[in-house]
């Protein structure tokens, strides 16, 4: 008797969500590649480049003067003195932390310039969804770039009730009686 009445359940619950994701309305797109897309997008990326490629040729014009000491050093260290030899260390060393130090200010300065312009972009973006989505009835709308919150946009239960349904009048139903006990 128990397993009838599960079976009946589940079949119940499978056509109501069956007919539940018939009415539905739901949109998949990559967020990043749309915004990388736009025009506001392609400007970013072109004003990015334009602001850091002056740093990341000058990190590697000093990584080649490095590796240019390195390779001196390798070439002459058997037939230099011991303090020529102690002061090719300290310049390479020097000049490897100062590199490094350079790299990661303008890696932390170049992805704290990304995420503010992704954030300002993805606000603009966020608002176009949001309009597109509710003006076209959509459920729900997903982001597949990869992002860590995926719903871009999420209908509210009154934005999914259709417009023309008008509501049923209400009839009292009979109380309920008890089933007879066998």
């Amino acid at each position: 008797m128990n397993r009838k009445l599960i079976l009946a359940t589940v079949a119940s619950l499978l056509a109501a969500a069956s007919a539940f994701a018939q009415a539905q309305k739901i949109a998949v797109m990559d967020m990043q590649g749309a915004l990388v897309n736009t025009k506001d997008g392609q400007k970013a990326v072109t004003d990015l480049r334009a602001k850091y490629s002056p740093k990341d040729a000058d990190l590697q014009k000093r990584s080649q003067e490095l590796q240019a000491k390195q390779e001196q050093y390798r070439k002459t260290q058997n037939t230099i003195s011991e303090t020529a030899k102690a002061t090719l260390e300290r310049e390479m060393e020097a000049l490897q932390r100062g590199l490094q130090r350079d790299a990661d200010d303008a890696k932390q300065d170049m992805e704290a310039d990304q995420q503010r312009i992704l954030q300002e972009l993805g606000a603009k973006m966020i608002q176009v969804i949001n309009k597109y989505a509710a003006d076209n009835t959509f459920t729900a709308v997903f982001d597949v770039s990869g992002q860590p919150n995926n719903i871009l946009f999420a209908a509210t239960a009154a934005d999914t009730r259709p417009p023309a349904a008008a509501p049923r009048p209400l009839t009292p139903r009979p109380p309920a009686t008890p089933a007879p006990k066998p």
